[in-house]
């Protein structure tokens, strides 16, 4: 278990590193999970060079037991938004313009997205 957790934190530094030694505009946690994700495509190839947490299916067991409880993780986000509730109340024209035309363009980019997988699928417009 001790070593699964290292093995996601370490793949998370290394994109921490890699993110601010090169300047690349991805958080470092999203190339960390790349990191792992490789690591697992791989981990058939090269068996006998993996740490066991990768082989022993103890690496799937803790990033289950993270998810479960990531809701806890959003805590300390969401304390820091109530603590700047002024800036809120400053822009929250801009904010709710924001959240509705973001989640317009979601839901529209998902529609269209359903609408060029149905005809993919069933070979043409109905």
């Amino acid at each position: 278990m001790i070593q699964s957790f290292a093995i996601i934190l370490a793949c998370q530094l290394a994109g921490e590193i890699l993110a601010r030694a090169s300047g690349l505009p991805l958080p470092g946690p999203v190339i960390g999970i790349g990191f792992l994700l490789g690591l697992l495509l791989a981990r058939g190839q090269l068996a006998g060079l993996m740490p066991g947490a990768l082989n022993d299916g103890s690496l799937e067991a803790v990033a289950g037991a993270l998810l479960a409880h990531l809701s806890v993780l959003f805590v300390p986000a969401g304390v820091g938004v109530i603590q700047r509730l002024d800036i809120l109340g400053q822009h929250w024209p801009a904010l709710a313009v924001a959240l509705v035309g973001s989640s317009l363009l979601g839901i529209l980019a998902t529609g269209m997205v359903f609408l060029l997988i149905d005809r993919w699928q069933n070979g043409g417009p109905r």
